[in-house]
């Protein structure tokens, strides 16, 4: 299974891809290209650290969807891939119709709580807010509704008393990591 990730910031979570991938535990997935969407994304260094193709597309003329010119460039270049798999890991921009209708059903996303609570923006910051016990992560379906696809897998992160939202964070992201990397494996020997 062909997979191309997505991405805008540090590439924690493609990371943690690219090493399961490394130590044979990521099925029969091959993670054939990422794509940042700003150019000194720390997701780009893990092209050469692990052999795949990693580069910069430039998203514009929006600053937080892909619509218009820069969608027209990301499925050209994620379609050039010959994708099975598109994982959103920390991708910050809303996916539109276009690009989802380009590679339906083939499209996932990795957010910071249990959906279908907090969805948007800052998932780990609402659930703390919010005074919540439990919280998590949530890998599903990417649909034009934001953060409303169908749902694949989910793990449930207890938010302690002594837990800071940095705490918080901290045990999210390594929720998000084994949960990310355990859903690709799955879907790559379906």
């Amino acid at each position: 299974m062909r997979v191309v990730i997505l991405g805008s910031g540090r590439g924690s979570n493609a990371e943690a891809l690219c090493l399961a991938q490394q130590g044979g535990h990521l099925g029969r997935a091959e993670i054939v290209a990422i794509f940042a969407d700003r150019p000194e994304a720390g997701i780009l260094a893990l092209g050469p650290r692990f052999g795949v193709d990693a580069r910069y597309l430039d998203p514009a003329p929006f600053k937080t969807k892909l619509e218009g010119e820069g969608e027209r460039r990301y499925i050209a270049a994620v379609a050039a891939c010959a994708p099975d798999l598109i994982v959103l890991a920390g991708f910050m921009r809303v996916v539109k119709p276009g690009f989802l209708s380009a590679f339906a059903g083939k499209v996932i996303n990795l957010h910071p709580s249990l959906l279908p609570s907090f969805p948007g923006l800052d998932g780990i910051g609402q659930a703390f807010r919010h005074g919540v016990k439990f919280t998590g992560c949530t890998v599903h379906y990417v649909t034009p509704e934001v953060d409303a696809g169908r749902i694949i897998d989910q793990e449930v992160v207890r938010i302690e008393e002594s837990d800071t939202v940095d705490t918080l964070a901290t045990k999210i992201h390594a929720a998000e990591h084994r949960l990310l990397v355990d859903v690709v494996g799955r879907l790559s020997l379906a």
